[in-house]
């Protein structure tokens, strides 16, 4: 039993030295001055796309594009825990499949109430 957590163990040490390389290997760099550093203007200024903005800057999006985001992410999820569902469907019986249902129904209950709401409608 211990034996199967010895993978999952090395890969932690290997995240974590690797994360800790990423983050000192630049402050040892810049210690050592290998990596010049020259600031000036232009070079902390922001960058947007190439091109200095004119007039106002601030755009806002329509909020029905968040309302389908929703939609869409609640679907996707619903993919996911179908796909290992379906993957094991006979090697896990009857009640998964009421389960599965039930999930089913409660995403189908969500996305009715959205339609009924008028949510779902592009004005």
């Amino acid at each position: 039993m211990l034996a199967s957590y010895g993978l999952i163990g090395l890969f932690f040490v290997v995240v974590l030295v690797f994360s800790l390389t990423m983050v000192v290997i630049p402050i040892i760099l810049r210690f050592l001055k290998i990596v010049p550093s020259h600031p000036n203007p232009v070079k902390n200024s922001t960058f947007e796309c190439g091109m200095e903005t004119i007039g106002k800057t601030w755009v806002q999006f329509n909020f029905r594009y968040y309302f389908y985001a929703l939609v869409f992410l609640a679907l996707d999820v619903l993919v996911i825990f179908l796909y290992p569902w379906a993957v094991q469907l006979r090697a896990l019986g009857t009640f998964s499949l009421w389960v599965v249902l039930i999930l089913v129904f409660i995403v189908f209950i969500g996305y009715l109430y959205a339609w009924q709401k008028k949510v779902l409608e592009w004005k």
